[in-house]
């Protein structure tokens, strides 16, 4: 690639890629003085003051532009990308038995994991992270759209198919809610940044138990409210069409608002969970336990009008626990 466009003129390097001006930009470099040069006459043109500046030097600085190009067509190539369904195949349990079930989580659905503490819920979202092919405990097997991942799509770190969410989300950049919102999303190449990152703030606090600000820095967010700007940063702007969340009960988010949030950006939603609401609100749940995957259940219409119940009585907690959080007298 580094000799393909070599060749070219810095005028049509930005004719097909018109975001390397931002690589320009970022090094104080007026790319309009240079429209009938190539990049590499005008590295070559540059004073070894600039690249002392930058730590760097002109070779180095030549490949840095075209893995800069290569980047950012892969975050081109990959956006908007949707899968339409992943299969996990049958593994072993921890005693080495074979499992029984074969299991397909599909596009615009959620699918639970439930089972006891310790039964495998967390190593079965680990298998799904990491796209196993018969190569970690389980022994399972995750096809993407009915084939094996590539190496590519297993290990690059460009155009990720899958966000994963713990129960722990810490922040170690020094930005504000607003600051890192604009970052991910010209990172993203996203368009109408300000409307996107508005919408975003807005979903998260509708998300989170106690309203933050955008000036709020990130690191001085709650657990909860960490987990709120993730739950909407992931679906609103990250391209990752497999979502894996980690007992989103336990986040001090509107859990019902979160799950509808992820669903109607055509994600596939995996959560492994404790809670009865959130189990029944999904399509299906799999059964784990002693590491293997016992059984899935597809949620009836009896089930479904249970949750109407648990919902009123899961509505009542929240109001009560709200209550008690402004100090209330409860009688």
């Amino acid at each position: 690639m580094m000799h393909r466009f070599s060749e070219l003129t810095i005028k049509e390097l930005l004719q097909q890629f018109p975001w390397i001006e931002d690589f320009f930009s970022a090094h104080e470099i007026d790319c309009s003085k240079w429209q009938d040069a190539s990049f590499d006459a005008l590295c070559r043109s540059l004073s070894q003051d600039f690249f002392s500046g930058i730590g760097s030097t002109p070779s180095r600085f030549l490949e840095d532009f075209f893995l800069f190009i290569r980047e950012m067509k892969s975050l081109e190539e990959t956006s908007g990308h949707l899968i339409q369904s992943i299969k996990i195949l049958p593994g072993v349990n921890k005693m080495g038995e074979p499992e029984s079930h074969e299991v397909t989580l599909k596009q615009g659905k959620v699918t639970a994991i439930v089972g006891p503490t310790g039964s495998g819920k967390s190593r079965l979202l680990e298998d799904i992270e990491c796209l196993a092919q018969a190569d970690t405990p389980t022994k399972r097997r995750i096809l993407v759209d009915g084939a094996a991942p590539s190496y590519d799509t297993r290990f690059s770190n460009e155009g990720r198919l899958i966000a994963q969410l713990s129960q722990n989300m810490n922040f170690v950049m020094d930005l504000s809610v607003q600051d890192f919102l604009i970052m991910h999303a010209e990172s993203r190449l996203a368009e109408n940044i300000g409307a996107l990152v508005e919408t975003i703030f807005e979903r998260a606090n509708e998300l989170a138990g106690e309203p933050f600000g955008k000036t709020t820095p990130i690191t001085q967010l709650s657990g909860g409210q960490s987990r709120a700007l993730m739950i909407a940063d992931t679906a609103l702007l990250s391209q990752a069409p497999i979502i894996l969340i980690d007992e989103i009960e336990n986040a001090g988010v509107d859990k019902s608002k979160a799950l509808d949030l992820l669903v109607d950006n055509n994600k596939i939603v995996l959560i492994a969970t404790h809670d009865p609401v959130l189990a029944l609100s999904t399509e299906q749940r799999i059964i784990v336990r002693n590491g293997g995957i016992e059984k899935i259940i597809i949620t009836t219409s009896a089930e479904k009008r249970k949750l109407v119940e648990l919902k009123k009585l899961d509505d009542a907690a929240m109001q009560l626990r709200a209550r008690l959080r402004r100090g209330d007298v409860i009688c």
